[in-house]
Parts: structure tokens; C-alpha cells; sequence
């Protein structure tokens, strides 16, 4: 079911975004008369999209009654990382009602991965009593083709290369489904629940296995000609510098990586330049980029440089982006972010020392305080902003 006007999606975006309102304070919101926004509400109300809760508190005369987003409402958002798959269940004003999350290997291809996906959902069906999903959107690690739906060429997934990943997942759950690269949704996820909600112009930086760019201008997601805006990582900073993935070389992702930081802190460790890397390794036989954060934190000199060296070619590319798009905010996250206050402190430098600064007077760059939960939340953003406009007017793909 679908709002078959702009009222009507109007409706249901304000009822999303600011919970139960009374129908005069929609009135108020909306701009319709009040006989007009009753006929609407009893559609919306008929299709099973919104329900009744009850008589609001008076404002003089006869009182109004609340209006909320259906009860049944429930959206399912599946972010699929380079090692985790991270699954949940939100009601209709996007609040998380279960979550389950496991690990997994992309190389292992789309057909087992999603297999696993499947038979994590069963367990959330379970565990929140959801029968039935009012739409699915789906985050991926890689470029995507946001109107087909599947990844195109993504660098470290192999076998997932135009695999239709959203007719695959609307078959098995019969419900509207969307695919969008992880960061546009953990932008997404930001920009509902997260320090961006009051911006319409912002940049979110996801620092994990691998670093993107989320763009939002005027509220909006911006993909791009191909879906491919924002595709930082691959953005050549030292062309004298590793190979990346991706088969070129000095790109910003081949130095500050999740893989590129394990590298780096494994032949640190194995070479003695740091004693902490180096004692991480012989208790756990390995090292990770979490660890590289607990040795900056505690005054490792390396760990210190390696953070340094990162962060300073993350803002130089960031500083470009200030000055040719001029966001309002920049949000740091991915796991990578969790080295937390020294990454943030030589990005600003950075960006602030390099910008114009007519550009970042009042831009801050800040440390997302979401975590993993904004991909999540985004997801479900993503398949509810699709649901909830006015499908008469709307030039979006149409999920399966």
C-alpha cells in the first residue's frame, strides 16, 4: 500500500519523523482544511497505514483525535560489512524493536550470504513477532546501482557483480525491497536519529575496510549519474604508493584502510617498531585497526604516527570536498572512527587549515555518535522514504 498524493505522503512523513499527532496539529502542518485532511486520514487509515490512538488533549471545542503511524508497520534493515552481517527490525517511527548480528565472509559469495541473511531474519521474526515486513533496504560495501537494485564491480566481493540482490531478497520476503551502498544509508541513519538531524547539507565519512563519502544536499541522497558518488577511497593521494584493491595505485584507501591499517600494524608488530602492536600479536596472533586505536591511545609512538599519517590524507581529501560542495557538517564514523579523538583532531586540522574559510567558519566535523546502529536505522529510512511519497509523482525506482 502505498499514499497515492502529496497530502497523504505528507502526512505520513510527519507522522515518521515527529510521532502520533493530533489531526489538528496536522491540519497546522499540512495546510489542508480540516474537512479535506479528514478525508485523507480515513484513506490512509483504510489502506492500513496509519491508525487512530485516542482523543488528543482539547484545544477549545470539540477535541481532536491522535493519528500515528499503523502498529503493524515494520521495516527491515540489513547492513552486509566485510566481516558482519547486522540485522534489524523497526516499527514505523524507526525504532529499533530487535537486532541480531553475525559474522561472515563476502568472499564466500552473494547466494551464501544472503542464505545466512535469510535464516537471521527468521530468527528476528521470532524474537520481535513480525509476520509480515512492510519494505526491506539493504546496505552493501561496495558501488551499487541504486536503480537495478545490485552491486556493480564491487572491489573485495567476489561473484556479487550484478547479482540482483533486491529481486532476490523481494522474492524471499515478499515486500518492497531497496539496495544502496553503506554509506548513503548510514548517511541516512544520521540524518534521522544522529547529530545531523537539523542539516540539510552534509558530508558522512565512514572509515572501515573501506572509506566512503555519503553526500546529502538539500535533505536529499545524492548518487550521483551512476550510483557512484562518493566513492572516496579510490581517490589517488600519493600516486608513488600501494596498490589498492581496486587495481590502482596511491589510492586513500591503500594507506588508511581497515586492511590497509592491519598491514601496517602487522609488519610493525612483527618488526618490533612497536612494543604494544608487538605484544598484541604474540597474545592474539593477530593485530586489527582496534588495536592500532588502543596503542595511539596509550602513547605508542607508531600507532601515533600511523593514526597521524591516516587522518592528515583523510583531510586533505575532505578539504577538496569542503571547498566544492560546502557542507554544513562532517560526520566521522566506521570502525575505523573508533580510534575516536586523535583521527578527529588532524582531520580538523587539516580540513580547517586548507579550506577556505568562508567555507568551514561554522562547519563542524564531528565523531558519529551512532556507531553501526545508523546503517541500520538508514536502511529502514531508505525503504520508508520510498513508501511514504507520493507514488503519483515519484521518478524512483520501484522496488520489486
Amino acid at each position: 500500500m502505498w499514499p497515492d498524493n502529496r497530502h497523504q505522503a505528507a502526512v505520513l512523513r510527519l507522522l515518521r519523523d515527529g510521532g502520533p499527532r493530533s489531526r489538528a496539529e496536522l491540519v497546522d502542518a499540512v495546510g489542508l482544511s480540516r474537512s479535506k485532511l479528514a478525508v485523507e486520514i480515513d484513506r490512509l487509515i483504510d489502506r492500513g497505514l496509519v491508525d487512530t490512538a485516542g482523543p488528543a488533549a482539547s484545544r477549545g471545542g470539540r477535541r481532536s483525535s491522535v493519528v500515528r503511524i499503523a502498529a503493524a508497520t515494520r521495516y527491515l534493515g540489513i547492513d552486509i560489512g566485510a566481516s558482519t552481517l547486522d540485522l534489524a527490525v523497526t516499527d514505523g517511527e524507526m525504532r529499533l524493536l530487535g537486532r541480531v548480528n553475525e559474522r561472515t565472509d563476502l568472499r564466500k559469495g552473494p547466494t551464501a550470504v544472503i542464505g545466512q541473511a535469510l535464516e537471521m531474519i527468521n530468527k528476528l521474526r521470532v524474537e520481535t513477532g513480525t509476520t509480515r515486513f512492510t519494505g526491506a533496504g539493504v546496505g552493501i560495501p561496495g558501488p551499487v546501482s541504486f536503480r537495478e537494485g545490485m552491486p556493480v564491480s564491487p572491489p573485495f566481493m567476489p561473484g556479487w557483480h550484478r547479482f540482483p540482490v533486491r529481486e532476490t531478497l523481494a522474492a524471499e520476503l515478499s515486500c518492497p525491497v531497496l539496495v544502496d551502498n553503506d554509506v548513503n544509508i548510514m548517511a541516512l541513519g544520521e540524518m534521522h536519529s544522529g547529530i545531523a538531524r537539523s542539516f540539510e547539507d552534509f558530508l558522512f565519512v565512514k572509515i572501515g575496510a573501506g572509506i566512503g563519502c555519503g553526500i546529502v544536499a538539500a535533505g536529499e541522497v545524492y548518487r550521483g549519474a551512476t550510483g557512484s558518488a562518493g566513492d572516496i577511497g579510490h581517490t589517488s593521494v600519493d600516486p608513488h604508493g600501494p596498490v589498492c584493491v581496486c587495481g590502482n595505485t596511491g589510492c586513500l584507501e591503500a594507506f588508511f584502510g581497515g586492511a590497509a591499517l592491519t598491514r601496517d600494524a602487522l609488519t610493525a608488530a612483527r618488526s618490533g617498531r612497536s612494543p604494544h602492536l608487538a605484544e598484541r600479536l604474540r597474545e592474539a596472533g593477530t593485530v586489527t585497526p582496534v588495536d592500532v586505536s588502543v596503542a595511539a591511545a596509550d602513547g605508542d609512538p607508531f600507532a601515533m604516527n600511523l593514526v597521524r599519517d591516516g587522518a592528515r590524507r583523510v583531510g586533505q581529501v575532505l578539504a577538496g570536498l569542503v571547498s566544492f560542495f560546502n557542507p554544513g557538517l562532517i560526520v566521522i564514523g566506521g570502525g575505523v572512527a573508533g580510534i575516536g579523538h586523535a583521527l578527529l583532531a588532524e582531520i580538523r586540522s587539516v580540513v580547517y587549515r586548507k579550506s577556505l574559510p568562508l567555507a568551514t567558519g561554522d562547519m563542524p566535523i564531528a565523531l558519529s555518535e551512532m556507531g553501526d546502529e545508523a546503517g541500520l536505522v538508514g536502511a529502514a529510512r531508505m525503504i520508508s522514504d520510498h513508501i511514504c511519497h507520493d507514488q503519483s509523482v515519484h521518478s524512483a525506482p520501484h522496488p520489486t
